[in-house]
């Protein structure tokens, strides 16, 4: 267009728009490619398995140490597989079990095929309920990791009243021993450069040095209150530590409550001002936990996304 002609657009006014367009485009682009890594070797509530590529995509494409310190299922730290890794959780038994794949992966094997036998000989239900009871009696890795496999949906939730394990056993068929180990094989692989801790997640982020990156999935306030750690768990003063992190030059990187309702409703959180400099709607599929909640039934409206919140621009 000739910018000497009535209506027509300054060249400045062109490079300004463009501009423009270029930074809307990086602000929804990804850091770094990573390819898909679907075998879980944990059934956890908010496993994030299937998509973790594309949350680890928006990791900065240098980065000093990977730091989770609400380890969970581990999805992304294994579809990441980082060189060096600390990964931690302050419930003692899913620990045991991450150490363990560390340090013996044979006996990791070995629990889950003891009480996959066991399971086989009796009724299924009557089974399961007697390596719950043995659990809530002596909580530790061994069964825990059963009965994540086994339980409805890997909904590991727990009863306010008293910390015990309350949910019922799964309709399908835990996986069989020789499948496991193979997961355990593969997991063992990629997260071999990773160092599991007990710890609390103000002390393990307070470890972080500048150029590491943490990645916080912690229980979300808006939906997971009766899963495990939920219950004492205060969003605000993660959002303090957080604070604390991004003022000493380490990246953070927050999976949190998004949209409900196939995008209906966004969750409303309280984001302090200027602390997260880029967001990102993550689709996670129907929520498994509202179809616990809901007694199994297909729910074709509770389509969610998480919402992934970046303490740094690029």
């Amino acid at each position: 267009m000739d910018a000497s002609r009535p209506g027509a657009e300054p060249t400045a006014v062109k490079t300004e728009w463009a501009a423009t367009a270029v930074r809307r485009q990086l602000a929804f682009s990804a850091l770094r490619a990573v390819a898909p890594f679907k075998t879980g070797l944990l059934k956890w509530i908010g496993n994030k398995q299937r998509f973790a590529h594309r949350i680890a995509s928006f990791f900065p494409a240098k980065i000093g140490a990977y730091r989770e310190p609400f380890v969970g299922s581990g999805a992304v730290l294994a579809t990441l597989a980082p060189q060096r890794g600390i990964a931690s959780d302050c419930f003692h038994p899913l620990i045991e079990i991450w150490q363990t794949l560390s340090a013996d992966p044979e006996l990791l094997k070995l629990w889950y095929a003891d009480r996959w036998l066991f399971l086989q000989d009796g009724e299924k239900v009557a089974q399961y309920e007697k390596i719950k009871a043995a659990y809530n009696t002596n909580p530790n890795g061994a069964d825990l990791l059963f009965l994540c496999r086994s339980c409805y949906g890997g909904v590991v939730r727990f009863r306010q009243a008293d910390g015990r394990m309350s949910t019922p056993c799964g309709i399908h068929d835990p996986i069989h021993p020789k499948s496991f180990s193979k997961r355990v094989d593969e997991w063992k692989l990629r997260t071999a450069g990773t160092q599991f801790l007990l710890l609390e997640y103000e002390e393990a982020m307070a470890r972080a040095k500048p150029g590491d990156l943490i990645y916080c999935d912690p229980p979300y306030s808006n939906t997971q209150a009766i899963l495990y750690g939920a219950q004492s768990f205060d969003l605000l003063d993660l959002f303090r530590v957080i604070e604390d992190c991004k003022s000493r030059g380490v990246y953070v990187a927050l999976s949190i409550d998004g949209t409900k309702k196939s995008g209906k409703r966004k969750v409303d959180l309280p984001l302090p001002q200027g602390l997260f400099e880029r967001e990102v709607f993550i689709d996670c599929g129907r929520s498994m936990l509202r179809r616990f909640q809901m007694d199994g039934q297909t729910l074709e409206q509770e389509r969610v996304s998480d919402r992934l919140l970046l303490t740094y621009a690029a």
